[in-house]
Parts: C-alpha cells; structure tokens; sequence
C-alpha cells in the first residue's frame, strides 16, 4: 500500500490518497482502489486528514457468546398469544418482575 498524491488542477490543493494495487481477472489487467487519506498542507507538506469519523476499523475482538439454552420439555398446545407469552415468561424467569 503506498502514498499516491494528485493535484486538483482548478483549486491547486494537492491530495493524499492510499493506492491498493489489485488484479482484474475479468480484464486481465491490474487495477487501483484509491481512498482519500486528507489534504497535503502546501507550508509544511503534512497530511490533514479530510474525514476524521471514518476510521480504520479496529480488529474484531473475540468475546465468547453464550450457546442456546437446551430444551427440555416440548409441547404443541393452542392458546392466546398472551398466554403463552405468560408461559415463556415464567420458564426464562422475566415474569417474576
């Protein structure tokens, strides 16, 4: 991954933008992904970043999740959907709030 600066020839700002080189498989050539990195200050040549809320994204962190809970009882039973809302309520313990 490299550094690419352009220069907007109508404004004169010179921009900073990150090259990802790629190869197309379709057009049997290689290609360029270009993302926009900031503007280069033309006094000391540093790189000012345009959009500051679009960060690298950070490495997904690895928590362990909780597995389903196994059923124990199963039972096909026509009620109201109330009570069987009551019913799950009482088994997953949210009803005794």
């Amino acid at each position: 991954m490299a550094v690419i600066f352009q220069t907007n020839k109508k404004t004169g700002i010179t921009y900073a933008y990150q090259n990802e080189p790629y190869w197309d498989k379709e057009k049997q050539q290689s290609r360029a992904k270009r993302t926009l990195i900031g503007k280069v200050d033309p006094v000391t040549g540093e790189i000012i970043p345009t959009r500051s809320y679009k960060k690298k994204p950070a490495p997904a962190s690895s928590e362990v999740k909780p597995g389903p809970i196994p059923m124990t009882q199963v039972r096909r039973i026509f009620y109201g959907a109330g009570y069987l809302l009551d019913q799950i309520g009482k088994q997953t313990g949210v009803y005794a709030d």
